[in-house]
């Protein structure tokens, strides 16, 4: 059973999607320091207390201990709970924070575009759940 985040300061990353006749609810949460073990790692903030959100970098708020964001990213877990757009079954997944390229139908063009995928197998009938990066929309 996977235990769903209480705030989104406990996430990097977090969506709610309708997939087809589906849907899925996706986050990942944020890692501990692995220097100090105390807080969580998260983008650096400026002197006024804002967060830096261009930032290439994920710091602990306690010991100010340092990653490049793409390391830090690569050690975490994406976890998921959905209902099936193939089969209609609910369910739980797991799978490393890494995007895929995939090719699929862009809605509006009816044309194959390229797009970042997190994907998630069906736990009942092993069909892809792919989870795209938002578009940006022209």
């Amino acid at each position: 059973m996977l235990k769903e985040p209480n705030s989104m300061d406990e996430c990097v990353y977090y969506t709610l999607r309708d997939i087809g006749k589906g849907k899925i609810r996706c986050w990942v949460y944020k890692q501990k320091c692995p220097k100090c073990g105390k807080a969580l790692m998260g983008k650096p903030r400026d002197e006024k207390g804002k967060i830096k959100i261009r930032a290439k970098e994920v710091q602990c708020p306690s010991c100010k201990y340092t990653l490049d964001e793409k390391e830090y990213e690569d050690g975490l877990t994406a976890e998921a709970n959905y209902t099936c757009p193939n089969c209609g079954k609910q369910g739980e997944a797991k799978t490393p924070y890494k995007r895929k390229k995939v090719k699929i139908m862009d809605e509006e063009d009816g044309k194959l575009v390229t797009a970042d995928v997190l994907r998630f197998n069906c736990e009942h009938c092993k069909a892809n759940i792919d989870v795209s990066k938002k578009m940006k929309g022209a």
